[in-house]
């Protein structure tokens, strides 16, 4: 094996001192004399955000919501549709209906567990967000494997089964190189070398702290690595959204709180989701197409401007918003490029 594995969380570590990105949710590296680990909601709030999403993009809306519910207690406190109004852009909307139900449990309880296991009991913390709590917030020793942490595995011990199968390995050799003490500044100074250092596409070894130590390196090619079976085509869907107008106000519905965008507010549409297109509308005027790529599909959203009362096409709860304040609904991505088409 390439990897002298002892050399690993010290060299990595003494790396991480120096280079540490500063982040509004993290404290300093212990090894620069950091104080105390950060609060812990600060970083339960931030790796919720973090999932499938950019650090870039995920800022903004860590300083929003942090000025807004600087707490647990006060998110716990926030009506859901005022969270998800906040959460809209960010996608991936179960993470904001499991946010508010977290919250809740953790007011009602009086505070974070500190331990791994009792983290992954509360709702909508699964393995990876439970154990990146346990680690940075309270210290306590837990593998953390990340779609970064993931990639710096693969590439050190050169793990040549594909992904998804090769998980369980990379995971056993993030576990032998977790080192006891400092774990959460390790678990981050993973995710560091693998953002800014041990990228996906070129990556820039010669600046890698963990180079010598690196067996995909050795081969000469660690772009290689994670090895990735062929990505599956998506499926193509088509549906319509349709655009009622009276009085310079917009019909929204709210959408069914389980499923595709559960919980948010919405133009009305004709029933399309992953599985089937929609039902089709006639009438009304065809103001134009938008593109949207989910996870498991991608859809073409024909936008109709509507004449006449919204129902009987829409069905649930429904309010007239405020053409003027549409950027305060909270509208899902999807919806606010359909508004923005017929805004234009």
């Amino acid at each position: 094996m390439q990897a002298r594995e002892h050399d690993i969380a010290p060299l990595l570590l003494a790396w991480y001192d120096r280079h540490a990105r500063t982040l509004p949710w993290r404290s300093p590296p212990n090894g620069k004399g950091g104080g105390q680990p950060p609060d812990p909601y600060r970083v339960w709030l931030s790796e919720v955000m973090l999932q499938q999403t950019t650090v870039a993009a995920v800022i903004p809306y860590f300083a929003a919501f942090t000025a807004r519910w600087p707490d647990v207690a006060s998110l716990a406190a926030a009506p859901e549709a005022e969270v998800m109004a906040a959460w809209a852009g960010l996608g991936y909307y179960s993470r904001a209906r499991n946010l508010v139900r977290c919250a809740a449990a953790v007011a009602a309880r009086g505070g974070f567990p500190q331990n791994e296991a009792e983290l992954r009991a509360l709702p909508g913390l699964g393995d990876y967000t439970a154990a990146a709590v346990a680690a940075i917030a309270f210290g306590q020793r837990a593998v953390v494997v990340d779609a970064n942490v993931e990639r710096v595995v693969a590439r050190l011990f050169a793990i040549a089964q594909p992904l998804p199968p090769a998980r369980k390995a990379i995971r056993a050799a993030a576990d032998r190189i977790t080192p006891d003490a400092r774990a959460g500044d390790f678990a981050q100074a993973m995710m560091d070398l693998g953002a800014t250092i041990c990228t996906a596409r070129a990556p820039r070894c010669l600046l890698c702290p963990l180079a010598e130590l690196c067996a995909a390196r050795s081969e000469g090619d660690p772009a290689r690595y994670p090895v990735k079976l062929p990505k599956k085509v998506k499926p193509e869907r088509r549906g319509t959204a349709l655009w009622f107008e009276r009085d310079g106000a917009v019909w929204l519905v709210a959408r069914p709180p389980e499923g595709l965008l559960g919980g948010m507010r919405a133009l009305p549409d004709d029933g399309w989701d992953a599985r089937r297109d929609g039902a089709g509308v006639a009438g009304g005027e065809v103001l134009g197409t938008v593109r949207h790529t989910f996870t498991h599909f991608a859809l073409t959203l024909e936008v109709r401007r509507m004449v006449g009362k919204p129902a009987p096409i829409v069905e649930g709860a429904g309010e007239w918003w405020p053409i003027a304040r549409l950027g305060e609904a909270g509208l899902p991505t999807l919806f606010a490029k359909a508004a923005r088409l017929v805004l234009a």
